[in-house]
């Protein structure tokens, strides 16, 4: 496992970082050819860049401090930037479908390597819990894009993730307060738990957005649907996930955990990537937050007076995010744990739930017409269409 030392790198300086129209959009990706861990990529990186932008933008009305103010707006104006030219990658003929699979491709290794480097067992679980529900997701959006679109999503996946069910739709349904759950104390956790939360927090929110927005790209009324009950399931695991990570950081530590993420993100995706132009893109980007990571800790030490080592430690993150195929893993989880839901924070077996659960209401509530996931696979063509890759 390669380790990740923010220090050792250099930064792009950031009167360096606003580039011309032109340099901002990039040529697309083929996305028939594609390799889908380059589209993963792409599709997590976004998603990074959507959340920091989004975080700042929540930070710049929450402190009353006019160089932090300043400082955020800059910074900002970068990562937006930055995601522009991230999204530009991705072509026009690829459907939101398609996307959708993409995203849960992602969603399903990329919390895989997370659980499996995940030294917290809670949030460990948390992970695992997560996962088998995505696993669904990736089948649910592989049977529409029969229906829809005559696809086969294995021309996609390229067999390195499975498409097969997991968590059964109808029983992901739960009431809001059943996504509460414990969260870890900043100073207990490695530096690893820290950027798994940070990054599974970023890609969840980024599929509930993309598929809140997608809801409109389809006339047909079962594709408007199951966006919009996949998109209701990415809200639960954005709460919980949200709910794990520590409430107690002040804003400065948010957003200097925040910049490491990036980077080390970047990083991550820099050693994996196999396009030439995309990998040169990952590591110009990481520079671009090393900068941003320096700012970060030098505000962090003025403002809340305190040496960034109390968070940081040596800043050493041992291992970095690798997106490859975790099918064994899976389908252990999926084995050991697909009976499990979530009880007063703890993930208990179905059969051990008491009668008054707040979830079964909800549910119910819910389904009485039935789940847009279950009509998919009534509606799927009788024989898988395959097409040559």
């Amino acid at each position: 496992m390669k380790a990740f030392s923010p220090f050792e790198h250099g930064t792009v300086p950031m009167s360096r970082q606003f580039r011309s129209w032109s340099e901002l959009s990039l040529l697309p990706y083929d996305a028939r050819t594609v390799d889908p861990y380059t589209r993963a990529r792409v599709l997590l990186m976004s998603g990074i860049e959507s959340d920091a932008t989004l975080t700042k933008h929540y930070l710049a009305r929450q402190i009353d401090d006019d160089a932090v103010k300043k400082h955020l707006a800059i910074v900002r104006r970068a990562e937006s930037l930055q995601q522009q030219t991230i999204r530009s990658l991705i072509p026009p003929d690829e459907t939101p479908i398609e996307t959708a699979i993409g995203l849960e491709q992602l969603a399903v290794d990329l919390t895989a390597d997370l659980a499996q480097n995940e030294a917290e067992d809670y949030f460990k679980q948390v992970l695992d819990f997560t996962l088998l529900e995505d696993l669904d997701h990736l089948y649910r959006f592989s049977l529409l894009y029969e229906i829809m679109e005559r696809g086969n999503a294995e021309r996609l996946t390229r067999g390195r993730t499975e498409t097969k069910a997991g968590r059964t739709m109808a029983v992901q349904h739960r009431h809001p307060v059943d996504e509460m759950r414990a969260h870890f104390d900043l100073e207990d956790v490695t530096l690893r738990t820290l950027m798994n939360y940070f990054t599974i927090v970023s890609i969840e929110q980024e599929k509930m957005l993309f598929y809140k927005s997608a809801i409109s790209s389809y006339p047909d009324r079962l594709a408007r649907r199951l966006f919009g009950e996949i998109a209701d399931v990415e809200e639960q695991h954005l709460s919980q996930y949200e709910a794990a990570g520590d409430p107690h950081m002040t804003a400065l530590e948010r957003l200097m955990l925040m910049e490491l993420n990036e980077a080390y993100n970047y990083h991550s995706a820099f050693l994996g990537e196999s396009d030439p132009a995309i990998r040169r893109l990952w590591k110009e980007f990481m520079g671009q937050e090393l900068e941003h990571f320096g700012l970060a800790v030098a505000l962090f030490e003025q403002v809340d007076g305190r040496d960034a080592e109390e968070v940081l430690g040596n800043g050493i993150i041992p291992s970095t995010i690798e997106l490859h195929p975790n099918i064994d893993y899976v389908n252990a989880v999926l084995a050991t744990q697909e009976g499990l839901q979530p009880y007063d924070g703890e993930f208990v077996p179905s059969g051990r739930l008491p009668a008054d659960w707040p979830s079964f209401a909800f549910r119910n509530a819910q389904n009485k017409d039935g789940s847009p996931a279950d009509e998919v696979e009534k509606r799927r063509p009788r024989e898988r269409i395959r097409r040559p890759a």
